[in-house]
């Protein structure tokens, strides 16, 4: 990855993280803004241009630090917040859903992890202390792909040793885990990693590691007794996608230990009217344009609902059979479920 300029707000030039940023990429010219909102986004970058080069923008997250997570996001039962840590991403996947999100591909990074971590403190003190709380990385850049520069979950390891009422998940496809080897295990962070297929994750997760590389990182995590989660997510419908999911999963829990497993979430792949329209532009050539898609009611591009049903129940049932705890697999972002694992038949669903 080449970084072109490296952007900064004057007000976090001295922090240690910036610092640890600068010295990681010294070659970069270093420009003093006064706000990342002043230049990121003023002008519209072409999305592809981060194979190129990306400029890099340091600064300070301000706004509401902490938010409400969307309906069907998360373990149902149990309230769920996210916060950002950096916008976009390293990797390059056809259906990442920042291609229409952002109007740049230019990496962000916030370093005000004192302030973040204050609000997650405060936000969890509400609740109740018998209430498990849940906090999400990784919404809008992969949480472990620069993690080894900037290392800012060790100040999350801190807080969150000291609130055993929330927990913290850290979403990523990186196997860059080296900052995280330096931690020790605790109860309440959980490592979640998207997993598709070898075939799916080679042709639609550009510049991401394979899926061999992942599983690895898994295992070697595994070994620490690290909480490990899976995103299987999105799915993307094959003729052979049951028998490849079913390969997968009889891989994983050859080298997963099912107690170490806090969840995995199911997905099929979606978009947003504005990340379909810049998916169709960036990728012409994707076989996912084929696919029977429709627009639902809410505006997502995706498969019909009952190919969804037959997708998620199907792939659900292989991860039962592979010794997963049926409350263990939930789906993500979806309005439908399928508690019924005996009957093959989903029940409790409004069509």
């Amino acid at each position: 990855m080449r970084i072109d300029k490296i952007f900064i707000e004057q007000q976090v030039l001295q922090h240690p993280q910036t610092q640890r940023v600068i010295a990681a990429f010294a070659k970069s010219p270093i420009h003093e803004i006064a706000k990342v909102e002043d230049v990121f986004e003023r002008a519209r970058k072409p999305y592809l241009q981060k194979r190129d080069a990306l400029n890099l923008f340091i600064g300070k997250k301000e706004g509401q630090l902490v938010k409400p997570a969307p309906e069907a996001y998360g373990v149902s039962g149990e309230p769920h917040y996210y916060f950002v840590h950096a916008y976009n991403c390293i990797y390059e996947c056809e259906y990442c859903y920042l291609q229409g999100y952002f109007q740049s591909p230019d990496l962000v990074m916030f370093v005000n992890h004192d302030e973040i971590i204050s609000e997650i403190r405060t936000v969890a003190g509400a609740h109740s202390a018998n209430e498990m709380v849940w906090f999400h990385a990784g919404e809008f850049s992969d949480s472990l792909a620069l993690s080894h520069i900037t290392r800012e979950w060790e100040q999350y390891w801190d807080a969150f040793a000291e609130m055993p009422n929330a927990k913290l998940e850290l979403r990523t496809k990186s196997v860059n885990i080296k900052s995280i080897m330096d931690l020790q295990p605790i109860e309440n962070i959980v490592l979640t990693y998207s997993m598709s297929p070898a075939e799916a994750s080679r042709k639609y997760d550009r510049k991401t590691p394979s899926l061999s590389a992942r599983m690895k990182a898994l295992s070697t995590l595994a070994e620490r007794k690290f909480r490990l989660g899976l995103h299987l997510d999105p799915i993307v419908y094959t003729e052979n996608f049951a028998n490849d999911y079913r390969d997968m999963m009889t891989e994983i829990a050859k080298n997963i230990p099912e107690n170490l497993i806090e969840y995995i979430s199911l997905g099929v792949v979606r978009f947003s009217k504005d990340s379909y329209l810049e998916f169709s532009r960036n990728y012409p050539e994707s076989d996912l344009l084929a696919a029977e898609f429709v627009k639902g009611m809410d505006g997502k591009v995706r498969y019909n609902r009952p190919m969804r049903l037959h997708i998620l129940h199907t792939v659900r049932q292989i991860c039962i059979d592979a010794g997963i705890q049926p409350h263990k697999v939930y789906l993500c972002m979806e309005d439908v479920s399928v508690p019924n694992v005996n009957s093959m038949e989903p029940t409790g669903i409004n069509l």
